[in-house]
Parts: structure tokens; C-alpha cells; sequence
């Protein structure tokens, strides 16, 4: 889930009424469903066509969080859906997948509690400082965990599935491929549709080099039997940096290795540097600037992981009882069809859509991360809804990515929403940029030397904040209302009037009253 924003010239109405023909070619002029009329963008007639001739108005492949958003609200406004999805599985596979998609089964979810399992390592560290007498760390039997985990998978696949029941969506079970513009094969058993909506996610890749065979993936580090004594996590990305922390609090030692002088690609650069200098705080080993070369199996049955620096020195992490390859996803269109169906893809497989989600073929749509825009659950919920409403409502809709909010549950974690100041220094002439740096209330008695960071980046024009990060605990759910505060076009002079909670770390967001830095026609003043 890539978690760049996209820059403000690229933001969007929500809504925008386009020509009847765009309206026409869904095959829908009222809630309910009639004869009609396909037309090609352009206006061209390309076939007439009766609701008659269709098993369904939308037949969605991919039951994850944005086919089964889009789905439902299809069904609601009166649309006959249909969405097919893969067995499930905790681990994804060709055969296995399961109604929830990436983000319930194998990605957010279990991670967050993961993440939630490790934090009460520090829990029982901090409290010492506050008088427990807790010296010693108490046993922690991963089994248990892992059982509590996979049960509540197991719950939300079912919830899942009701949603969709209940909103008489009906769900075919087996492997979807697009066989024409109109039809959808499940399993060798043809159905025809008068719009495919294509919402099959993304998939872990791994770096191609010896040794890739021993490595997991971000699927398989969710499932894994125990928790490692030592581990080597390849990649800087918010997974990589995520990974990381869970293996560490669980008292792993664990070596990060990345190609970037600093990790987490496309943050805000001041945030990068400071959250690095945290990580290596928590005792994470880090190895920037640096490329792995070879995965090799020891004796022992533990695995040897060659990394070259930026010199191109070689050096060798020993003795690792997993090597996790955080390398990145990519769309998960093999064997879908699109292809020999006329659907574009981009090259890195993405399926190419225009400002509706809409194909280059009228009657399939595409939505969530197998388009590669940006790779966030809530986006994915957003484009569905917008589809059903395109398609169903006559209500052409466009996804609004603006001030889009995001986290990355590391430890510590970091959230951000609206542009970086890098990005702020293209897209705007005058910005004024707000910082604080600080330790937390808590940390001065337990002893935890980490501090938490905070920034604002303001038009200087206008006074509109545009941007607003933050480093430290909480991160994600303070920035959750700063989000809607920027998404409604707050100013710098709005947040000095407001009274902060005392004592919070959320407070300091309404106290930064001195610019750290001005930068004027592009160059810092």
C-alpha cells in the first residue's frame, strides 16, 4: 500500500457532470434497469442491448474492502451484483484468498495486532518507572497470540460475508477471469454483466536474486509457527519499518537493510531523518545505503543474508532464523484476462483507468491497489463508492484525493496528512514551516529515551495548512482529526485560536506559534 500523496494539481472535484453518452454506455438511466443503448465515449453506438441479456448489471472479481464497498452500495441504489473471490486462507496463493481481501486477512489488520501484541513489551518495561515491580519481561507464548489472531480473521471473513448477504450481493466462490468485455468466467462456468468491476488488490514481490526462495513475505511473517530470535527485513518501506518494529519489541534482533540513505521513500524528508535516528533508539539495526546480494541457507537450518554497501564493501548477516523481503506489491492481474480482453495495463501491471475508474473498455472498471494510485484501504472504499454511484445513480463521481490521511505503525509510529514540505515547495510560491521536537510526558519517568515530532506546513499566501505530521505515540489516531481539519481548508490563525488539552502531546499541533523556517519563491528565507 503506497502511502505517497498525490500533489495538488492533481486533486479533484468530488463531482462532475459529463457528457450523456459517458452516462448512457453504464446501461442504467434510472434506478431501475432497462433497455438500453451502449455508447462508446465518443458517442459511438457499439451494441443494443436489453437488461435481459445480462445475469447481472455488475459482476465484481475481488471481494477485499473496495469490491465489497463498491458492491453493496451498488446493490443498494438497485443494482443485481455479483462478486466472486478465492477460498480463504490466512496465506495467499493462486487457489486461496478469502472475502476480506489483503487488508482484513493479510495486511492491516493482523498487523495492527501484531503491532498491539508487541507494544506491551514496553508496557512492562515503562512501568518500572512508575514503582511495578516489574523487572523481568513475563513469558509470552506466541502460540496463544497467533490462535486469538487467526480467530478473529476467521470472525471478520464471516462479517464479511453477511455484509454482503444482507445487502443481496451475491457471492460466487472460486477463481474470476475476464473472458470479454461483458463476461466472467468462475471456475469454468461463464456469466455475462453488463459492467466487471475489477477489484483484485495487489500481491508481495521479492527481489530477484539467489536465494529469494528462502525468504517470506509480509503474508508468511503473519503466520510464522514462532516468533525469531533474529531476523534481517529487507526493504524501506512502511512494511519493512512496520515488520521491524513488531519482531524488535518482541525482543528480536533485527537488521533493516535498504538501498536509501534513509527509509520510508516519499515522507517528508525531515520526518525520514528523525524517525531513523528513533529506530536505531529502539535498538533496530540499520543498514542504509546498502543492497542485498545473495539469500544462502547455513548448515543449521538459520539463513545468511549478503548485503553491499554503498563502497561496495560485502558484508554477511549471520544466523537469521527468517529473512522477511518487504520489496514492494504489485497489481495482482496474472491470469485475469484483462489483457486478451483489451483492458491497458501500465508497466508495472497496473490496470489504467481514467478520473472515474473507468477502462479504456466502457463496461470494465477498475478500483483499489491493482490500479496503483494510492495504495490505502479507505481510498479503495472511496473509489467503490464513487463507482457504484457512476454507474447506478447516473452520478458521475470522482475519487477526491485530497488531504488523504495516512500511518505507519513502526515503533515509533508516524502520520501524516497533506503534502510534505518538499512537496508544499513545488506546488506553492511562499511556505512557512512549523516544528517541535519533544519528549513525552511518559518517557521522563519510565526512561525511554524517545521523542515525539511534529510539523506543520502552511501556505504563506493564503495561511491554509496544508500539510501536518506527526512522530510519536498515538500518532495515527491525533492525526485522524487533523485530517478533517485540512480537508476543510483550516489556517494556521484558526489552529492559534484553539485551545489546546492540557496535559496531552496533541496540544503542541495548537502552540507551534514561531516558523522554524520560511521559504519565499522557493528558496529558505
Amino acid at each position: 500500500m503506497n502511502m505517497m500523496m498525490k500533489t495538488r494539481s492533481c486533486f479533484s472535484v468530488n463531482r462532475c457532470q459529463i457528457p450523456q453518452a459517458f452516462i448512457t454506455a453504464t446501461g442504467f438511466t434510472s434506478h431501475s434497469r432497462r433497455s438500453s443503448t451502449s455508447l462508446s465515449r465518443s458517442g459511438t453506438t457499439l451494441r443494443a442491448s436489453t437488461a435481459e441479456e445480462y445475469d447481472y448489471d455488475i459482476f465484481t472479481i475481488g471481494a477485499g474492502s473496495g469490491g465489497v464497498r463498491g458492491s453493496r452500495f451498488a446493490a443498494s441504489y438497485g443494482a443485481k451484483v455479483a462478486v466472486c473471490e478465492l477460498p480463504f486462507d490466512f496465506i495467499s496463493s493462486e487457489t486461496k484468498g478469502g472475502v476480506g481481501g489483503t487488508c482484513v486477512l493479510r495486511g492491516c489488520v493482523p498487523k495492527k495486532l501484531m503491532v498491539y501484541a508487541s507494544e506491551y513489551a514496553d508496557s512492562f518495561r515503562d512501568s518500572v518507572g512508575f514503582g511495578w515491580e516489574q523487572r523481568d519481561l513475563p513469558p509470552h507464548t506466541w502460540s496463544r497470540f497467533m490462535d486469538g489472531k487467526r480467530k478473529e480473521l476467521m470472525r471478520l471473513n464471516g462479517a464479511y460475508k453477511n455484509t454482503l448477504a444482507n445487502a443481496k450481493v451475491e457471492l460466487l466462490e472460486g477463481r474470476g477471469s475476464v473472458v470479454g468485455p461483458h463476461e466472467v468466467d468462475v471456475d469454468g462456468k461463464r456469466y455475462r454483466a453488463k459492467n466487471i468491476l475489477i477489484a483484485v488488490g495487489g500481491r508481495p514481490t521479492k527481489l530477484n536474486i539467489p536465494g529469494e526462495e528462502f525468504c517470506i513475505t509480509s503474508d508468511e511473517a503473519l503466520e510464522l509457527p514462532a516468533a525469531p530470535k533474529k531476523v534481517t527485513v529487507i526493504g524501506g518501506g512502511y512494511i519493512a519499518v512496520e515488520f521491524s518494529g513488531i519482531f524488535s519489541r518482541f525482543g528480536c534482533e533485527v537488521h533493516t537493510v535498504y538501498r536509501q540513505p534513509l527509509p520510508l521513500r516519499g515522507f517528508d524528508q525531515e520526518c525520514r531523518k528523525f524517525l531513523a535516528e528513533q529506530y536505531t533508539q529502539t535498538g533496530l539495526n540499520l543498514h542504509s545505503e546498502c543492497s542485498p546480494t545473495e539469500v544462502k541457507k547455513q548448515s543449521d537450518g538459520r539463513y545468511t543474508v549478503v548485503i553491499k554497501d554503498a563502497s561496495g564493501a560485502m558484508k554477511e548477516l549471520t544466523d537469521n532464523d527468517a529473512v522477511m523481503m518487504a520489496t514492494g506489491r504489485a497489481p495482482n492481474v496474472k491470469g485475469l484476462g484483462l489483457e486478451e480482453a483489451g483492458v491497458k495495463l501500465g508497466n508495472s501491471g497496473e490496470v489504467l483507468v481514467d478520473e472515474y475508474s473507468r477502462t479504456n473498455v466502457p463496461s470494465i472498471w477498475a478500483i483499489g491497489d491493482v490500479t496503483n494510485r494510492i495504495q490505502l484501504t479507505p481510498v479503495a472504499l472511496m473509489e467503490g463508492m464513487a463507482v457504484a454511484k457512476t454507474i447506478v445513480l447516473n452520478e458521475p463521481t470522482k475519487p477526491d484525493y485530497w488531504a488523504v490521511a495516512s500511518a505507519v505503525f513502526s515503533h515509533p509510529e508516524l502520520a501524516t496528512v497533506g503534502l510534505s514540505e518538499e512537496q508544499a515547495m513545488k506546488d506553492y510560491k511562499n511556505v512557512d514551516v512549523y516544528t517541535t521536537s519533544f519528549r513525552p510526558m511518559r518517557n521522563t519517568i519510565s526512561g525511554s529515551p524517545l521523542r515525539s515530532f511534529m510539523k506543520l506546513v502552511v501556505d504563506a499566501d493564503t495561511d491554509k495548512v496544508i500539510g501536518v505530521h506527526m512522530i510519536g505515540d498515538h500518532a495515527a489516531e491525533i492525526m485522524q482529526g487533523f485530517a478533517v481539519c485540512v480537508k476543510a481548508g483550516v489556517t494556521k490563525s484558526q489552529m492559534d485560536s484553539s485551545v489546546g488539552i492540557h496535559p496531552s502531546a496533541a496540544e503542541e499541533f495548537v502552540t507551534m506559534r514561531t516558523a522554524t523556517r520560511k521559504i519565499r519563491n522557493g528558496v529558505p528565507a
